[in-house]
């Protein structure tokens, strides 16, 4: 695939342990290595400051999109050269998609995960082609993982949707996977019908 920019989401807080932050910035540095853009909430805190901190020290393209509420509470990285302000987080969302032909998620909460799986569940309809994964960074995703795993096995996620969630714990790798991703064959009838069925 043709990887122009890709997604980021992550943590607003850097975490307990000193390898997350790392992997943010491995991730960011080998983003530049590709001359691959990055897209991400536009934050100067937590994960997202260091991914994007880096990107931008070291000459690659950052695209920051954040609802103005948070720049009015001065969480915004002011220094990046394209910051989009947005007037909500649906607007966020969809403009970071639209910017973006893949998604990762490293680790983060509530936000993060929420982001994730509204890209995956579109890429499960049919409504984009762009490969979604966690970079699993000390094995920080490994229950949801499960969860997933666990969901499938009770037929509420077909195994071909499972399968479109990449998984690596190094940049270098999940991004190859990333330019090797092919997509499942979108076939909404059948999908409506286990629906149905369902």
């Amino acid at each position: 695939m043709d990887l122009k920019r890709i997604c980021v989401f992550c943590g607003s807080s850097p975490g307990v342990k000193l390898e997350y932050a790392a992997a943010a910035k491995a991730l960011g540095r080998e983003l530049v290595r590709r001359k691959t853009g990055l897209v991400y909430g536009g934050g100067r805190v937590g994960l997202m400051y260091e991914i994007a901190r880096v990107v931008h020290e070291n000459g690659g393209e950052v695209i920051g999109v954040i609802p103005r509420g948070m720049v009015e509470r001065e969480l915004a990285y002011s220094d990046l050269p394209d910051l989009r302000i947005v007037a909500s987080m649906h607007e966020r969302k969809a403009m970071m998609a639209g910017l973006a032909d893949g998604f990762i998620a490293l680790p983060g909460g509530l936000g993060t995960i929420e982001e994730f799986f509204e890209v995956l569940t579109w890429a499960q309809l049919g409504m984009h082609y762009k490969p979604c994964g966690f970079l699993n960074t000390a094995g920080y995703f490994d229950k949801l993982l499960e969860f997933l795993d666990h969901a499938e096995a009770e037929a509420f996620i077909q195994p071909e949707h499972r399968a479109m969630v990449l998984v690596e714990k190094e940049p270098a790798s999940l991004l190859d996977n990333f330019d090797a991703y092919v997509p499942p064959d979108a076939d909404m009838a059948r999908w409506a019908l286990d629906l149905t069925n369902g």
